[in-house]
């Protein structure tokens, strides 16, 4: 776009410059100025329509050897954006801002490498709305191709975050390869919005975490630390990390069981009832592993007796539909 912005501002100049040339040198008037220059420009040449003084001529040859050179790499420009989908690209970013511009309760993921590829996989399954930052345009042809929202740019910048509608975001995903553009990405983003739910991943350096932490962000995990403990769980544990692996995938069904987590609302029949009266169990046949309470405490394994309160966050474990089933009635 720029390229084309100052094709055009030249051209302008160009069309001044030779117009108001022939009329100084030829006294020509402002008409047949311009009709001079664009022929000369064009190297069309129909015919002078004023006789030219030698002064004149050699303004002339000068004006056809500026616009001559200007003229193919103005043709040359327009071929390109026509044939590499240029014009395309341009358009195509706007809609795409436009579209970023118009979301709520999203989740903005800063990097597509190994591990955001991923993340973005399993957003996409699991129905949320998300926007990836990418600065290298090899990856953003992938993530248009993956039908992704995207947009060109460093995530630790302020106009780009707030492009991507970071107001009104519910969580930001700092997956870059570096360990200081996560923490810039972090101090940024919470400087930004202080109440932004903010995951960052870590090298697993010594002191990395600790400063992902300082910068801002409410949960830093580390991919080399998770891989190299689940490993290892394979060995010690096998079958534990193989049912888990099977509850929670879904791209398996081998089970056909789920860990899925479901919010209570203020409106469920459930509310304010033990576990043993709400039906849980006996009505969709789902096991509530675990409960998160609205101020943070979680109990594990749940007694028939623990009370179901509204705002709470249920663990269950059970068949997909039976999940679907009890989501319908929170």
């Amino acid at each position: 776009m720029n390229k084309i912005i100052v094709s055009t501002i030249l051209l302008f100049i160009i069309l001044f410059f030779g117009t108001f040339g022939y009329m100084a040198i030829e006294g020509a008037s402002l008409l047949d100025g311009l009709y001079m220059t664009v022929i000369t420009v064009t190297t069309v040449g129909f015919g002078e329509t004023i006789p030219l003084h030698p002064i004149g001529k050699i303004f002339t040859m000068v004006l056809i050897i500026i616009g001559t050179g200007f003229m193919l790499y103005l043709f040359s420009e327009i071929t390109e954006a026509m044939v590499e989908g240029g014009l395309r690209r341009i358009f195509g970013r706007g809609s795409m801002e436009k579209k970023v511009a118009g979301l709520k309760e999203h989740y903005i993921v800063c990097g597509f490498g190994r591990i955001g590829r991923v993340i973005c996989k399993i957003l996409q399954e699991n129905n949320r709305t998300f926007v990836v930052i990418e600065k290298d345009p090899v990856e953003l042809q992938k993530i248009n191709d993956l039908g992704y929202l995207a947009l060109e740019g460093e995530a630790s910048v302020d106009d780009v975050l707030l492009k991507a509608g970071i107001s009104e975001a519910q969580g930001l995903i700092a997956v870059v390869t570096s360990d200081a553009d996560n923490v810039y990405i972090a101090l940024t983003a919470r400087g930004l919005k202080p109440d932004l739910f903010i995951m960052a991943r870590s090298s697993g350096e010594e002191g990395a975490e600790t400063k992902l932490l300082r910068a801002g962000a409410n949960k830093v995990i580390s991919p080399y630390y998770i891989g190299a403990c689940r490993m290892a769980q394979q060995v010690v544990r096998p079958t534990v990390i193989d049912f888990i692996d099977l509850a929670v995938n879904t791209s398996t069904h081998e089970l056909g069981l789920r860990l899925e987590e479901l919010v209570v609302s203020a409106k469920a029949k459930i509310v304010n009832m033990p576990l043993l009266s709400s039906g849980i169990r006996k009505k969709y046949n789902l096991i509530v592993v675990a409960i998160k309470r609205e101020d943070g405490e979680m109990l594990f394994n749940p007694t028939p007796q623990s009370m179901v309160l509204p705002g709470d966050v249920m663990v269950v474990l059970g068949e997909q539909e039976q999940i679907k089933g009890l989501e319908r009635e929170l």
